[in-house]
């Protein structure tokens, strides 16, 4: 990982075209801004791990609604 120190309106380059600026700092928070192009999927940690976590909930649903199927037809 990483771990750079930047100010109000500095930032840092992700590849070419990827460009992370500082907006706003407070107490405890950080505001940033992220440009990329409209294909690089942005996510918040969280919502990733939600995402994951539902994605793996679908895929289990769908194997064992599949076994139920499968033996029904027996």
């Amino acid at each position: 990982m990483l771990v750079i120190t930047r100010k109000n309106g500095e930032g840092l380059l992700i590849g070419e075209n990827v460009r992370v600026t500082v907006v706003e700092t407070a107490k405890d928070r950080v505001k940033i801004g992220i440009e990329a192009p409209p294909d690089v999927k942005i996510i918040r940690n969280e919502l990733f791990d939600t995402e994951k976590f539902n994605m793996q909930a679908a895929l289990h649903k769908s194997a064992a609604d599949l076994l139920s199927i499968i033996k029904n037809q027996e």
